[in-house]
């Protein structure tokens, strides 16, 4: 049976902005199990970046608690909050974020530089397709290999929670398939537990549970027993 490694209870967060209020996330309630992909399904202002801020320690609730197994992250101070970021979680953006000055296999060292005992950053590149391209810049690949990067940087910590914004959002259809294949390839192969954000259904599919989120409320949680191969799904 699997461990619940993220739990939220009546988690919301407020912006005051002037004399307005803005109610980004309101009354989140959730847990999310080990080794499972997690898709979060919502349109642009649903508040599922904002979520994923906060369970990536990146944000704090302005209410409500969350625990990363039994540690309660409201509960943490800067230093300690820093070093659940570093240790614990690895993050993959829409763009890719790449320092353009150092190779491939130098981003991704240095996100390794960050943890205790990091995976081989070789090995790593390896895993996610990139070897003969290790040395080159981030201006001398493509859209994919360069978010294969992102995804090996976050990977070389060997995180126990991988949290992904919209990683295919600026990739085609063949190369967002890939993308979204290397992610179910790490998922079953080392057990990392996968929170993916996006507006786009189809991808929700490969998922093993699926939040749909509007207006900041958690609309539906819904269990998928037969999540959809990635190479399969079409947008």
């Amino acid at each position: 049976m699997s461990k619940i490694l993220l739990k939220l209870i009546g988690v919301n967060k407020f912006y005051h902005m002037g004399e307005v209020t803005v109610e980004a996330l309101k009354d989140i309630s959730l847990e999310i199990n080990e080794h499972e992909i997690t898709v979060i399904l919502g349109p642009s202002g649903s508040g599922k970046s904002t979520l994923l801020n906060m369970i990536g320690g990146m944000d704090r609730p302005s209410a409500g608690s969350i625990f990363f197994y039994d540690r309660d992250l409201t509960r943490l101070d800067d230093q300690e909050l820093t070093l659940y970021r570093r240790r614990e979680i690895g993050f993959v953006f829409q763009f890719y974020n790449l320092i353009a000055d150092l190779t491939a296999l130098e981003n991704v060292e240095l996100a390794a530089n960050l943890v205790k005992n990091p995976l081989s950053s070789r090995k790593v590149l390896e895993k996610v397709g990139l070897a003969a391209r290790k040395n080159h810049f981030p201006s001398q690949l493509s859209g994919g290999e360069q978010q294969r990067v992102a995804i090996a940087r976050a990977l070389v910590k060997n995180p126990r929670l991988l949290l992904c914004d919209e990683p295919t959002g600026a990739l085609d259809l063949a190369t967002g398939q890939k993308i979204l294949s290397l992610l179910k390839k790490i998922n079953e192969e080392l057990g990392t537990t996968i929170i993916i954000v996006t507006h786009n259904s189809a991808i929700s599919t490969m998922a093993h549970n699926i939040i749909r989120m509007g207006s900041g409320k958690i609309l539906e949680i819904i269990a998928n027993p037969h999540p959809v191969p990635p190479e399969r799904i079409a947008w």
